[in-house]
Formats: structure tokens, C-alpha cells, sequence
């Protein structure tokens, strides 16, 4: 049996890892994120919003299963890069068509296995989201430094033209067609429009650069901004295409960085989190309903609500975890399209995930409600997406929702 090739991992800090190549042979830079979830990683590679990121995969096991042609949420792997300990010799499942490592190499995906990924998560967690670059073809830690810190950071990233559709396309409802939803890709996945088609909606995507005229010209009933990669801060045309949306009150639903872009569009600010929220485990109250969902994440960035603690883009500093201490205020808060109130906030760290437009019909969440794979405590979610297009507001939803949670505490 032959030995695998070398490589190495070097964080912009100069922090040094040493592994084996897996995948393809060659060199990558990104930035170094954690994924916790213990399944679903060929979702999360085919997954737009990991794009020029390199995904350290807390789990220790990866690519049991294989992979196959049914779980892309898009069409090609995304991630800039892959860090695994323990990958499965092979790959079993009756659903595999290919080996996870084969994927990975015939699309050319640099990574390294063989990394002890809890030192490497617990060094992410403390110092933050940073740079790294892995190479299997120069074992040289300092020269890849250097070309490390020359790389390009993610604030400042404007990437939703780099994952976007090229034309706009349609995904037809399933059964009877009760709406139209006018999707703008900003790196949107496949479960989104699957999951939305179940409920009788025809999606048609358009390309993020669209307009608010093309947007209006599929007989949209509503506007559905998807989840992206990239710094919401950079996102001026989705923002102001937003508030045009606003403005003429058609129904408007975002998710992870259309959640962003609906907040900037709402007056808030975004904000880089430390190591940001990625995985199929994180507890988000939903304030609406009363009720604790476990979700899925993928965000670096969050909408700044006035009052909240912002933990700096960084260093955190030992010990210390995003919005450690922070309480979301529940007041209302008046912008140029009325009230807007925190629907949604993250358990772990106080993050505000989700936001409700009062005067408007307007709703976001930060998290995966489509949630491939897994797990679907919120796909209610789209059912109150269609509810909110059929005309049955928020604020009805969310005096019922208050109703049945009074209810289960006084049961």
C-alpha cells in the first residue's frame, strides 16, 4: 500500500498542521470555518454560501456514505477547501454512486485528512474565522504563510455574482400551482425551491444582478431573496432592490444572507461574527411560537440590532463566545417601513436570527429552514411564507403562535 502525498495547513496566525492530501493535489486559500453537523457533507460542499471557504468538518468520520447524484444543492462542489481527520476508506451506502475523495478530485477541491480537527476547531473558536491555506505540493509552513496573508479576507467579499445563475430558470409547483415566487439567486440551493414547491409554488430564479421589473415581470405574488456567500455590506443592488420591494408591499421572504440584505434594507447594520454559526445542531428560539427549534447554519455575518453587544470580527480573546452576555431587546423598532421586531434569536450566543417587518409584509430568518440534510423543525417556515402571501399576515400569525404557547404553559 502506498503512502499518501504530505501537506500542510497554515493559518494566517502562522498556527501549523501537518496531514496527508485528500482529495486533489495542489494548493488552496480560504477562509477556515467549522462545520459541527455529523452528517449531510455533501450538502455542505455543493452548498453556494461556503464559497472561498475552507470547511474544517468537526466530525471525525467523513464520507461513510459516499456520495451520490441526488443530495447536490447545486451544481458543483463550492467549498474552497477540505479538512477532515478520519475519511472512510470506503464509502457505503446503498444510495452511493462515487467515492466522496474521487469527488473531490475531479473537481479539483484541494484538502488534507489526517488533521487533528478538535485542535484546530478549538483554535478557531478562541482566535476566530482566518485565512489558511493548504498545500500538498510546498511543505514549506513559512513561504505558504506568506502567500496566506496576501490572500483576499472575506469582509469585504462581494461573491454573489461569482454563484449565481447565469439565466433565470423555473421549478414548477408540485400538484396544483397556487403561487408564484420570484427567487433572486444569491447562491441559492436546490431544497429551497423543492421545499417551496410542495406547497404549490412555481419559483422562478433569476440572476442576482435582476431588477425589480424582471422580478415583477414573472408574475411574481411574492420575492424570496436566498442564502449567499460573502459580506452583506458589499450587497448594495440586492439592498436596494429590497427596499423597492419594500416599498411597493409584495410579500418578501429572506433566508441567511437574504436575511442580511433584508435587515440592511429594513435600516439595521450586519456585523462579522467571530467564527459564525455552521451546522445541523444550533437551538433558535423562535419568539412567535414560544417554541425551541434545533436548525441548521451557515452565517459569518448577523444583523446588528441596536443595544446588542457585537463581538469584535477577530481575536475574541480566551474564554469568550459571541454575544456572551447580550439580551435582544423586544421592543419595536421604527424604520422607513414601519416597525420591525426580532422574530428569531440563537440560544447559544444571543444572535439575532430572524427579524418581522409590522407594516409591511416582510419576514427573515438567518438559519436553513430548507435544511438539507436535515434537521426540519423550521420548515413551518414556508408554510408561513405562503400564508403570508395568501394575505394572512404576520401580525395574525403571531398572535396566534402566542395563543398556542400560552396554552402548552397553562396546560
Amino acid at each position: 500500500m502506498s503512502r499518501r502525498r504530505s501537506a500542510i495547513l497554515v493559518l494566517e496566525d502562522g498556527r501549523t498542521f501537518h496531514g496527508e492530501a485528500y482529495g486533489s493535489v495542489g494548493e488552496t486559500f480560504g477562509e477556515a470555518v467549522f462545520n459541527t453537523g455529523m452528517t449531510g457533507y455533501q450538502e455542505t460542499l455543493t452548498d453556494p454560501s461556503y464559497h472561498r471557504q475552507v470547511v474544517v468538518q468537526t466530525a471525525p468520520h467523513i464520507g461513510n456514505t459516499g456520495v451520490n447524484a441526488e443530495d447536490d444543492e447545486s451544481g458543483r462542489i463550492w467549498v474552497a477547501g477540505y479538512v477532515v481527520r478520519d475519511p472512510a476508506r470506503i464509502g457505503s451506502n446503498w444510495r452511493a454512486t462515487g467515492g466522496l475523495e474521487d469527488r473531490l478530485a475531479a473537481e479539483g477541491v484541494v484538502g488534507i485528512s489526517g488533521v487533528d480537527t478538535r485542535a484546530l476547531t478549538r483554535h478557531l473558536r478562541e482566535r476566530g474565522a482566518m485565512r489558511v491555506g493548504i498545500s500538498s505540493v510546498d511543505d514549506d509552513p513559512r513561504a505558504l504563510l506568506a502567500r496566506v496573508r496576501q490572500s483576499p479576507q472575506m469582509v469585504g467579499a462581494d461573491l454573489s455574482a461569482e454563484v449565481t445563475t447565469e439565466k433565470p430558470y423555473v421549478v414548477e409547483a408540485v400538484g396544483e400551482h397556487r403561487f408564484t415566487v420570484a427567487a433572486l439567486d444569491l447562491g441559492i440551493k436546490r431544497n429551497v425551491s423543492r421545499r417551496l414547491a410542495a406547497r404549490g409554488v412555481t419559483t422562478h430564479v433569476l440572476p442576482a444582478g435582476s431588477t425589480i421589473d424582471d422580478l415583477l415581470a414573472t408574475g411574481a405574488d411574492a420575492v424570496f431573496l436566498s442564502p449567499g456567500p460573502g459580506d452583506p455590506a458589499t450587497a448594495h443592488g440586492p439592498v436596494a432592490l429590497a427596499q423597492e420591494v419594500l416599498r411597493r408591499r409584495v410579500p418578501l421572504f429572506g433566508i441567511c444572507f437574504g436575511s442580511q440584505i433584508l435587515g440592511r434594507a429594513l435600516g439595521f447594520g450586519t456585523y462579522k461574527l467571530g467564527y459564525g454559526h455552521r451546522g445541523i445542531n444550533q437551538p433558535v428560539l423562535d419568539r412567535v411560537t414560544g417554541k425551541v427549534e434545533v436548525t441548521s447554519h451557515n452565517h459569518g455575518f448577523a444583523v446588528a440590532w441596536p443595544g446588542r453587544e457585537q463581538e469584535p470580527s477577530a481575536v475574541l480573546g480566551p474564554g469568550r463566545r459571541p454575544g456572551q452576555g447580550a439580551v435582544v431587546p423586544d421592543q419595536v423598532i421604527e424604520t422607513e417601513f414601519g416597525g420591525v421586531q426580532v422574530s428569531h434569536v440563537c440560544l447559544n450566543d444571543n444572535v439575532v436570527e430572524g427579524l418581522r417587518a409590522r407594516d409591511v409584509p416582510a419576514f427573515t430568518v438567518q438559519y436553513h429552514p430548507e435544511a438539507a440534510a436535515g434537521p426540519h423543525d423550521a420548515d413551518y417556515l414556508f408554510d408561513r411564507f405562503a400564508e403570508l402571501i395568501e394575505g394572512r399576515g404576520l401580525d395574525q400569525q403571531h398572535s396566534e403562535g402566542r395563543t398556542q404557547s400560552e396554552g402548552r404553559t397553562n396546560a
